[in-house]
Formats: C-alpha cells, sequence, structure tokens
C-alpha cells in the first residue's frame, strides 16, 4: 500500500483535467480550487476565489435557488448538475458536476468536480435509432419529454431539467411533476388543449404557458406534443413532446402589448383603451335600472402658458404629477385615462351626484395643493372638472361626454380651478353648483 502525504494529495488534485472546486455550503463562494478549476474558465487561481457558484454558474440564478440546492446535496450522498460555467472571455463551458458534503477541520464544505462535456456531442458516432433519441433527449437545447399514459409516467429530458434548475437526477418521473409546476392561472387551459389532441379534435396538443423553475419564478414556454403510440383499438399510450423557453419572447410581447393600452407620458390607459373601457361602462349602465355610471372631464389650466413659459419638458412634468395625484386619490373602482393633450377622463361607477362631486372636488383640491413650488419647481397647478352624471335622458355616450365637455368649459368661464356639474338648461345655470 502507498502511503501519501498531503503534499502528494495535493499534487494529485492538481494533476486532474476536470476541475475541482471546494465550496462554501452557505454563501456558495469558492474557497479552493486545482489548477484545471480556474484554466478552464480563462481565470487566475485568485481571481476564482473571488467568485461563488451564483457568478460562474450560469444555471444557477440567485440565493434561493443555491439554497435549494444545497439541501438537495446535503440529502444524496453525491448530486450531480449539468449547467454552464461562464468563460473569461464572455462565452460558456458545459459542465457536469458531480457534488458530496466533507468535513475538514470541524467545518463542513461541498467538493464539487466539474467534468468539461463540450467536446461530448461531437466525440459521439453511432447513428443507430436509439442513440438518435438519446441523443436528442440529452442533447437537444429544448426540453423534451415522454408520457407514458398506462402508468402516468413522464421521462423529463436532462435540457428540460436543466432549463428548470434540476439536475440529471431531479424531478420526479411523473405526471403530477408537471402538473404541479403550472401556473394555475393556466392549469385548466393547459390540460383541456391536451384533453382535446387526446380525444382526436386537435392535430398536435401545443400550448404557451408558464412553468415554474426550482426557483419558485415562473418561465413562459411554448409546449408542442403529439400522440406517437396507439394500443389496437386506436387509444392513446404514449405522447412525446418538446418544451421552448420562450420567457424573453413572451416578456416582450407582453410589454408592448402593455405599452400598447398605455399612455407612456403619464403610464395611464391610453386613449384607445380608455374609450374601450368608457364604452363597457356605458353599456353596463344602460342595462342596470340604476344607471350607475358619472363622468368626468379634467382640464389642466392654463396649460399652454405653462408650454410657452417654461418648455414642453416642463410641461410633461405636470402631466405626470397630475397623473400621480389622480391615481393616489382614487379608489380601485374608478378609472381614469389619458383623453389627450392636458385632459384626462374620470369614469365613476355612481350615479350619485352628490358622492362624485366630491369625488370630484377632492381630485381639484389635492392637485391645488401639491407642493408644486417647494417639490417640483414649477409655478401653482390647478385644475377646471365638468362633471356628467348618467340618467334616462342620455340616449348614447356621446351624450355624456358632451355633457362633461359643456360642463368642464363653464368651469372655465367661471374661473377655473373648480367642479361644474352638467345641468340640463341654460336657465339653470346659476344653480350650478361649484367650488
Amino acid at each position: 500500500m502507498i502511503t501519501l502525504t498531503e503534499e502528494d494529495c495535493l499534487s494529485l488534485w492538481q494533476a486532474m483535467e476536470d476541475a475541482v472546486y471546494l465550496l462554501d455550503p452557505d454563501t456558495s463562494m469558492v474557497v479552493w480550487c486545482n489548477r484545471s478549476g480556474y484554466e478552464v474558465l480563462g481565470l487566475s487561481a485568485d481571481a476564482v476565489l473571488d467568485h461563488s457558484v451564483l457568478s460562474l454558474q450560469k444555471d444557477v440564478t440567485g440565493l434561493p435557488q443555491w439554497q435549494d440546492i444545497a439541501q438537495a446535496i446535503r440529502s444524496v450522498p453525491c448530486f450531480t448538475f449539468i449547467g454552464r460555467h461562464r468563460h473569461a472571455n464572455g462565452g460558456e463551458v458545459s459542465v457536469e458536476v458531480n457534488t458530496t458534503q466533507v468535513t475538514l477541520s470541524n467545518q463542513a464544505y461541498f467538493l464539487s468536480i466539474a467534468r468539461n462535456i463540450t467536446l461530448r456531442v461531437d466525440s459521439r458516432q453511432d447513428n443507430g435509432t436509439n442513440h438518435q433519441l438519446a441523443f436528442v433527449m440529452n442533447e437537444a437545447l429544448d426540453g423534451l419529454w415522454d408520457w407514458c399514459l398506462s402508468d402516468n409516467s413522464v421521462i423529463f429530458s436532462p435540457s428540460l431539467k436543466q432549463m428548470l434548475g434540476y439536475g440529471p437526477d431531479e424531478m420526479e418521473p411523473t405526471l403530477e411533476t408537471w402538473k404541479y409546476n403550472i401556473h394555475p392561472d393556466d392549469l385548466t387551459s393547459v390540460l383541456t388543449q391536451m384533453v382535446e389532441h387526446l380525444r382526436g379534435n386537435a392535430q398536435r396538443f401545443e400550448s404557451e404557458y408558464r412553468l415554474r423553475n426550482r426557483n419558485g419564478d415562473y418561465l413562459w414556454v411554448h409546449d408542442r406534443g403529439k400522440v406517437c403510440e396507439r394500443d389496437a383499438s386506436g387509444v392513446p399510450q404514449r405522447v412525446v413532446g418538446m418544451v421552448q423557453n420562450i420567457t424573453q419572447r413572451k416578456s416582450l410581447e407582453l410589454s408592448l402589448e402593455h405599452f400598447a393600452h398605455v399612455d407612456s407620458l403619464t403610464l395611464l390607459p391610453n386613449r384607445w383603451s380608455g374609450e374601450e373601457q368608457m364604452l363597457f361602462w356605458f353599456e353596463q349602465a344602460k342595462s342596470s335600472p340604476d344607471y350607475a355610471f358619472s363622468l368626468a372631464v379634467i382640464d389642466i389650466d392654463r396649460f399652454k402658458y405653462i408650454n410657452d413659459l417654461l418648455g414642453h419638458q416642463r410641461g410633461d412634468e405636470v402631466l405626470r404629477v397630475v397623473a400621480k395625484i389622480m391615481i393616489s386619490s382614487l379608489t380601485e373602482e374608478d378609472y381614469v385615462f389619458r383623453w389627450g393633450g392636458e385632459e384626462f377622463f374620470l369614469m365613476i361607477p355612481s350615479n350619485d351626484t352628490d358622492f362624485s362631486f366630491r369625488l370630484c372636488e377632492r381630485l381639484r383640491q389635492r392637485v391645488e395643493s401639491a407642493e408644486w413650488t417647494e417639490r417640483y419647481f414649477l409655478p401653482p397647478v390647478t385644475v377646471s372638472i365638468g362633471l356628467s352624471v348618467m340618467d334616462e335622458s342620455v340616449a348614447n355616450l356621446t351624450t355624456l361626454i358632451d355633457r362633461a365637455d359643456q360642463a368642464m368649459y363653464l368651469a372655465k368661464q367661471q374661473g377655473r380651478n373648480r367642479t361644474t356639474i352638467w345641468v340640463d338648461s341654460p336657465s339653470a345655470l346659476p344653480n350650478i353648483i361649484e367650488s
């Protein structure tokens, strides 16, 4: 038997072509590595010691995920994880990492041995059908799954597990694992689409939905599959499919969809979105016995003067501040949107004149009392508000808008910075409620 000194053991570690890292389990910081451990990353030995798993491993994002992985490492003799290490040149190194817990000087550490598997694909020469299937299941960039309906077992490819932040030996191979990770709001729709395919009503299963990763965050995925095996009666026995991570594309799509309905300056709903909501509210009110709908037109006083005197950028700031004040002054039941220029529309789900008037007055007073000079370095800003309350005489939405407009212009004529309610005849003008 050969007796090895500590120096001999260290020399053997340094001679290994696999990268070896000693990690702090709590912080994931690298406390030691061998020669391959830093050379494979294009770094110096000292540089690697400034890194943690979170900065070296592209497939471990955030301390919560690391803590989850650390718990899994402690629960098994050897934990395997397939991922990508960051290279100093901006590239990546595909690795298979095997990690065990060790104790040195009464201190617990993780010992990780990372094997570079970047060239594994190129080294395979077998072209047999089984090997091709194994290649696809293990090396495809998209995640693959294979569902056996007889026992509801599901094979999840290593790439799918990697996409979700799991090691190749994790994720229980059952249908429940898949269902459990689908966002609750998407689950019914996804399962319905799968059932439609199994019944033969759809040529394939295809769905976009949110799938939870190890971190507890949700990825947007495009999932498609097809029955590939049936019994003698034609009953589906096996379905295979592919999951593609579309989070980046979906985020952009949702962002564009959001801003298509939002005024980019004030972040309130824009006119297109507001008109759609206003028509819906009007139709609902017409079908209700109490006509629960009031409409207020809000116009910033002397806004052209602000633009001409201070410039359009300061005018834009006024619009943003007024929008923030309105949002903070209203309830979730109210709906305010930018109509255009310096004009906003406020929709109130009530036909109680006193209630709607008090709400508009509270809003007007908050605009007037804002710290325009002290906080925003602007001259005092006020608004004029015209209020129209829906009743049986309102035949269409245009009438309701016209009445609110007329009341707003009357508020301007009477001195601005006031709320005026529309009345049904010129002779009643002297009795208009105003502030």
